[in-house]
Protein backbone atom coordinates (compact mmCIF):
# COMPACT_ATOMS: atom_id res chain seq x y z
CA UNK A 1 0.00 0.00 0.00
CA UNK A 2 1.66 3.27 -0.52
CA UNK A 3 1.51 6.36 1.19
CA UNK A 4 -1.59 7.31 -0.47
CA UNK A 5 -4.62 5.70 1.29
CA UNK A 6 -6.76 5.87 -1.81
CA UNK A 7 -3.85 4.68 -3.90
CA UNK A 8 -4.35 1.06 -5.07
CA UNK A 9 -8.09 0.74 -3.86
CA UNK A 10 -9.82 -2.51 -4.59
CA UNK A 11 -6.23 -3.84 -5.81
CA UNK A 12 -5.16 -6.87 -3.87
CA UNK A 13 -1.69 -7.28 -2.77
CA UNK A 14 -1.24 -11.16 -2.66
CA UNK A 15 2.52 -11.13 -1.36
CA UNK A 16 1.23 -8.68 2.05
CA UNK A 17 -2.12 -10.96 2.41
CA UNK A 18 -0.73 -14.30 2.12
CA UNK A 19 1.67 -13.88 5.71
CA UNK A 20 0.64 -16.67 7.97
CA UNK A 21 1.12 -14.08 11.01
CA UNK A 22 -0.81 -11.16 9.61
CA UNK A 23 -0.58 -8.12 12.00
CA UNK A 24 -1.44 -5.45 8.58
CA UNK A 25 -4.22 -4.18 7.94
CA UNK A 26 -5.26 -3.25 4.42
CA UNK A 27 -7.70 -0.15 2.82
CA UNK A 28 -10.65 -2.69 2.44
CA UNK A 29 -13.78 -1.16 1.11
CA UNK A 30 -16.12 -3.66 2.28
CA UNK A 31 -14.76 -3.36 5.96
CA UNK A 32 -15.96 0.39 6.40
CA UNK A 33 -19.37 0.14 8.34
CA UNK A 34 -21.94 2.59 8.34
CA UNK A 35 -23.13 4.28 11.77
CA UNK A 36 -26.03 5.62 12.69
CA UNK A 37 -24.94 8.99 11.20
CA UNK A 38 -25.99 9.58 7.46
CA UNK A 39 -22.85 9.52 5.55
CA UNK A 40 -20.54 8.42 8.06
CA UNK A 41 -18.34 5.03 7.66
CA UNK A 42 -15.59 4.26 10.16
CA UNK A 43 -12.72 1.30 10.73
CA UNK A 44 -11.80 0.26 14.17
CA UNK A 45 -8.67 -1.58 14.28
CA UNK A 46 -7.91 -2.06 18.02
CA UNK A 47 -4.36 -2.87 19.61
CA UNK A 48 -3.87 -3.47 23.47
CA UNK A 49 -2.96 0.23 24.82
CA UNK A 50 -4.66 2.09 21.41
CA UNK A 51 -7.27 2.13 18.97
CA UNK A 52 -7.39 4.03 15.34
CA UNK A 53 -10.80 4.62 13.90
CA UNK A 54 -10.56 5.64 10.30
CA UNK A 55 -13.18 7.91 9.52
CA UNK A 56 -14.70 8.19 6.09
CA UNK A 57 -17.42 10.96 6.45
CA UNK A 58 -18.89 12.11 3.17
CA UNK A 59 -18.56 16.36 2.40
CA UNK A 60 -21.56 18.12 4.21
CA UNK A 61 -22.25 15.46 6.28
CA UNK A 62 -24.09 16.40 9.53
CA UNK A 63 -24.45 14.98 12.80
CA UNK A 64 -20.81 16.24 14.65
CA UNK A 65 -21.87 17.61 18.44
CA UNK A 66 -19.63 19.24 20.37
CA UNK A 67 -17.98 16.90 23.27
CA UNK A 68 -15.25 15.64 25.13
CA UNK A 69 -13.79 11.87 26.34
CA UNK A 70 -13.08 11.86 30.13
CA UNK A 71 -11.03 8.61 29.88
CA UNK A 72 -9.87 9.01 26.80
CA UNK A 73 -6.77 10.69 24.53
CA UNK A 74 -7.61 11.33 20.57
CA UNK A 75 -5.15 12.38 18.24
CA UNK A 76 -7.00 12.78 14.98
CA UNK A 77 -5.07 13.28 11.34
CA UNK A 78 -6.93 14.26 8.43
CA UNK A 79 -5.91 12.41 5.32
CA UNK A 80 -8.63 14.12 2.76
CA UNK A 81 -10.63 16.46 2.50
CA UNK A 82 -10.86 18.74 5.36
CA UNK A 83 -12.28 19.82 8.80
CA UNK A 84 -13.68 22.79 9.97
CA UNK A 85 -14.66 22.33 13.60
CA UNK A 86 -14.03 23.70 17.42
CA UNK A 87 -11.84 22.65 19.47
CA UNK A 88 -11.39 24.05 23.15
CA UNK A 89 -13.62 25.75 26.28
CA UNK A 90 -17.48 25.46 25.09
CA UNK A 91 -18.26 28.63 25.18
CA UNK A 92 -15.02 29.64 22.79
CA UNK A 93 -17.26 30.24 19.67
CA UNK A 94 -13.70 30.01 17.53
CA UNK A 95 -13.42 27.44 14.09
CA UNK A 96 -10.14 25.84 13.12
CA UNK A 97 -10.04 24.86 9.68
CA UNK A 98 -7.57 21.38 9.23
CA UNK A 99 -6.81 20.15 5.69
CA UNK A 100 -4.86 16.91 4.52
CA UNK A 101 -1.56 15.87 6.68
CA UNK A 102 -3.33 18.48 9.21
CA UNK A 103 -4.17 17.24 12.99
CA UNK A 104 -5.57 17.93 16.45
CA UNK A 105 -5.06 16.50 19.62
CA UNK A 106 -7.71 16.45 21.82
CA UNK A 107 -6.51 15.39 25.48
CA UNK A 108 -9.07 13.97 27.97
CA UNK A 109 -11.75 16.38 28.93
CA UNK A 110 -10.93 18.64 26.04
CA UNK A 111 -14.23 19.64 24.23
CA UNK A 112 -14.36 19.33 20.30
CA UNK A 113 -16.35 18.69 16.91
CA UNK A 114 -19.27 21.18 16.27
CA UNK A 115 -17.54 19.81 13.04
CA UNK A 116 -18.19 20.67 9.23
CA UNK A 117 -16.97 17.98 6.96
CA UNK A 118 -15.28 19.13 3.51
CA UNK A 119 -15.08 16.69 1.04
CA UNK A 120 -12.13 15.85 -1.24
CA UNK A 121 -12.51 16.34 -5.36
CA UNK A 122 -11.80 12.51 -5.54
CA UNK A 123 -14.14 10.60 -3.33
CA UNK A 124 -16.08 13.76 -2.13
CA UNK A 125 -15.74 12.39 1.40
CA UNK A 126 -13.21 13.84 4.37
CA UNK A 127 -11.44 11.16 5.74
CA UNK A 128 -9.53 10.95 9.49
CA UNK A 129 -7.68 8.63 11.26
CA UNK A 130 -8.40 9.23 14.96
CA UNK A 131 -6.02 7.34 17.20
CA UNK A 132 -7.62 6.77 21.19
CA UNK A 133 -5.67 5.62 24.28
CA UNK A 134 -6.53 3.70 25.92
CA UNK A 135 -9.33 1.75 23.55
CA UNK A 136 -12.99 2.88 23.87
CA UNK A 137 -15.52 -0.10 24.11
CA UNK A 138 -18.37 1.98 22.93
CA UNK A 139 -17.46 0.83 19.48
CA UNK A 140 -21.18 0.09 18.24
CA UNK A 141 -23.17 1.83 15.73
CA UNK A 142 -23.82 4.44 17.92
CA UNK A 143 -20.59 4.38 20.11
CA UNK A 144 -21.85 7.22 22.42
CA UNK A 145 -20.73 6.00 26.10
CA UNK A 146 -17.32 7.04 26.54
CA UNK A 147 -18.80 10.32 25.20
CA UNK A 148 -20.07 13.10 26.96
CA UNK A 149 -21.74 15.40 24.83
CA UNK A 150 -21.94 19.38 25.84
CA UNK A 151 -26.43 19.41 25.68
CA UNK A 152 -25.80 16.38 28.48
CA UNK A 153 -22.95 18.32 30.55
CA UNK A 154 -24.96 21.80 30.68
CA UNK A 155 -28.76 19.89 31.12
CA UNK A 156 -30.28 20.46 27.72
CA UNK A 157 -30.66 16.37 26.74
CA UNK A 158 -29.85 14.79 23.83
CA UNK A 159 -30.00 17.27 20.81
Amino acid sequence: MSADLGAGVGMANPIARSLEHQHCHFFEESLFEETDRPGFRRRIITGESLQLWFWRIAGGATGSYLHKHDEHEQLGIIVRGGLDFRIGEPDDERRVVLGPGDLYLAPRSVWHGDSVFLGDEEYGECWILDVFSPPRTDTGPTAGAAVTRLDDAVGGGDA
